[in-house]
C-alpha cells in the first residue's frame, strides 16, 4: 500500500531469506533428502527443493517422478506405518518423529 511504511527498503528488494518459511522449508527439504539418501531414492528426486510462494509461505517442492519411484516411496510409507510410526504423540505411542531425529543431528 502507498502510505506503508518500508523502513527504509522497497518493497521490490524482499527476499525469500527474510521469510521464516524459507527455512522451514530448507529444513524439511533437508530431512527429506537425508531420509531419502538412506533409503537409496536420492537419484529419483532430482527436482527436490525448498522454495517459499509470494506470501512468503515455505514449500517442498518433490518435483515430477516416475511411477515406480511412486510407488518404491508409498511402500517405503506404509512399512513405516506398520512399523508403528505415528505423525504425532497424541496417541500415546513412543513412535519416532522425523522432525525431532533431525533436530538430534544438529
Amino acid at each position: 500500500m502507498p502510505d506503508e511504511p518500508t523502513h527504509g527498503r522497497d518493497a521490490a528488494a524482499w527476499s525469500p531469506l527474510d521469510s521464516d518459511g524459507w527455512y522451514a522449508a530448507r529444513d524439511a527439504t533437508t530431512a527429506l533428502r537425508d531420509v531419502l539418501v538412506r533409503a537409496g531414492l536420492e537419484k529419483d528426486f532430482p527436482y527436490l527443493r525448498a522454495d517459499v510462494n509470494a506470501f512468503g509461505h515455505g514449500l517442498v517442492d518433490l518435483g515430477r517422478v516416475p511411477p515406480a519411484t511412486a510407488e518404491r516411496l508409498a511402500e517405503l510409507l506404509r512399512l513405516a506405518l506398520a512399523s508403528g510410526y505415528r505423525r504425532d504423540g497424541n496417541d500415546g505411542s513412543h513412535g519416532s518423529s522425523i522432525a525431532e531425529e533431525h533436530e538430534g543431528r544438529a
